[in-house]
Order: structure tokens, then sequence, then C-alpha cells
């Protein structure tokens, strides 16, 4: 009966042992790259800066590259847009989709509108975006993602965590006066760099090994040289020259003259006090809570409104992401 004992108990060691190997090489399997490292979880932070938020999809692809997994996002503005484009799995169609803009499609997708808010209504683009990411409501994504948007209202910021994507970031891209606010219940809601350009506060309880934020607001000289192909230099003055054309028309219905670089009108005094607004706040919140890893990309890169830098901004993203996680090691 002993020995019988001794048998039985000397079974459930085994199996015990074994069992425990067994979940130790499940871990194993899911968790450690073929380099023999565990790949560190990210929390990432996408702060807003209008155009120079196209540095988010570089820096995006570059800490994939170095090798860590984004296991949340939180985002501002152009932050929540690339942020929730990455979350929904569909950023490098969207990469695509920038970088082939040409000047029919921008001027079939502006449409000025001065009832609701806002000199763009904005609802094409917001369609394009639909079609882009699909009926998708953010708990179902496979990553925790936040969008801030800010009340004017009660003067508060708004934290989307549920609810169809579209619409949280709708809500947190509308540039005040540029492009209509989201009105619900009683809320009036614009860009969310109003009042967190840099929303860190969000994902500070995940479970992740580091928080890494991209600052679209940092105060030091753009000192990162792209070359750009001929076809996208062609296609960026393209898309320059449209938007200017574009900004004059609004600028007759607001009874200012045709902007022109460093020209002090209505849009340089916009951009230039929300960029002011927005590195301000975004210092404050990381003195606040220091992130583990901050890619800082220059403020000076471009301005807020020149969405035809797309090649250019996407580049300084991927070498300011590489510069600052490789200092970090």
């Amino acid at each position: 009966m002993i020995r019988d004992l001794t048998t039985k108990l000397a079974l459930v060691i085994l199996l015990t042992f074994s069992l425990f190997a067994s979940n130790e090489n499940i871990k194993k399997d899911v968790y450690i790259e073929k380099s023999g490292k565990k790949k560190k979880t990210v929390s990432l932070v996408l702060g807003s800066g209008g155009a120079r938020g196209y540095a988010h999809i570089g820096a995006i692809e570059m800490i994939e590259k170095q090798g860590y997994e984004i296991k949340s996002i939180s985002g501002s503005s152009m932050g929540a847009l690339v942020g929730g484009l990455y979350a929904a799995g569909k950023l490098s169609e969207f990469k695509k989709w920038v970088l082939s803009l040409n000047t029919i499609e921008v001027v079939k997708l502006v449409d000025f509108s001065f009832a609701r808010g806002g000199m763009v209504n904005g609802d094409d683009v917001y369609k394009k975006l639909e079609l882009m990411i699909g009926d998708i409501r953010i708990e179902d994504l496979p990553i925790n993602y936040t969008a801030v948007a800010s009340d004017i209202n009660s003067r508060k910021e708004v934290w989307f965590k549920k609810g169809k994507l579209i619409d949280a970031i709708r809500a947190s891209i509308a540039i005040p006066t540029i492009l209509t606010p989201v009105i619900k219940d009683d809320m009036i809601l614009v860009d969310g760099g109003v009042l967190n350009p840099l929303p860190i506060t969000p994902v500070l309880s995940d479970d992740t090994d580091l928080i890494i934020a991209v600052n679209l607001d940092a105060n030091i000289h753009n000192s990162y040289k792209v070359k750009i192909p001929k076809e996208h230099q062609e296609q960026q003055n393209e898309l320059y020259n449209e938007t200017v054309k574009l900004w004059n028309e609004a600028s007759k219905l607001i009874g200012t003259d045709t902007p022109k670089k460093k020209v002090i009108d209505i849009f340089y005094i916009l951009s230039k006090t929300l960029d002011a607004t927005q590195s301000v706040l975004s210092e404050h919140a990381m003195k606040g809570h220091r992130p583990d890893i901050i890619i800082n990309i220059p403020r000076d890169a471009c301005e807020f409104y020149e969405f035809d830098k797309a090649y250019e901004l996407i580049e300084i993203g991927k070498m300011a992401g590489k510069e600052s996680l490789e200092n970090k090691e």
C-alpha cells in the first residue's frame, strides 16, 4: 500500500513538473522572439500637432522595428487619428493614401461651410476614413485605445474608450474654427490638443513595460535631413499650390489676404497660437508624468497646416524614433 501511495505521489510530482514545463514553453512560444529576447510591451502616447502628426506613422514603424510590442494607445488630434488607424490595422493603407494624394482628391475632400462652427465641413474626409476603418467599435479593437477630445462647454477633457472608432477620431481632430465641432448631448467637442495635447494619464494604469510618448511640439531645431524622391517632391509642390488656392478661397470668405509663407494672416496666427498653447501643455504633462521614452519631433519641422509634407514628416518620425530608442538602450 505504501508502495502504491509512493508511486501515485511520484506521478503527481512528475505531472506537476511536466505541466509547469509545458506552461513555460507556451509562454516562450508567445512572448519570446527568435532572437531569444522577450518583447517589451509599450503604452504609446501620440500627441497633437497638426501636419506634424504624420511623424507618428514613422515613429510607430520604428518602434515595431526595434522589437517593441504596442499594447495600448492614447492620442489627441492627429495622434488619435494615427493611433486609431494603427489599432484597427489600417495604418499601412492610410500611409499609402496620404503619400498618393493628388490635387483633384484634395479639392473633392474640402467642403467650405461656415454654418456649423468651422470653415471646413469635413464630412467627405470622415467618409473616406470610415471606408478605410470600417464600422468598428473601440471596445472591439485588439489593443486598448483612448481618443481625447475637448468639451469647450465644460472646459474638460473627454476620453473615448468605447463606441464607434470613427466618432471618437472625428471629435478628437476637430481643429477649432477649421473643422466643424462634434455636438453631443450638452457637449461641444473640439480638438483634444486644446486641453491635453499629450494624453499620458489614460495609460498610467496599463500593465505594460514602458510608456513611450511622441511629442510633436519639441522646442528643438529640426536637424533631420530628408532626401525626398522626385515623384514625392513634385506631388508635394502640387499639393502646396492647391493648399494656397484653397486658403485663398477661405480668405475671401472671411475677408483676409491670400496666405503666403511667413505672412502674418489669420491662419498664421491660428497656427502659432495652437502651437504655443500645446507646447506649454505638453511640457506640463511630461513634468507631471515622465514617460520612459520621449520621441521628440521638432516644432519647426513644418507648420501646423502643411499637410503636403507627409513623406518628409514620416521619415523624420522614423529618424527621431530610432535616435530616442537607441539612446535609451
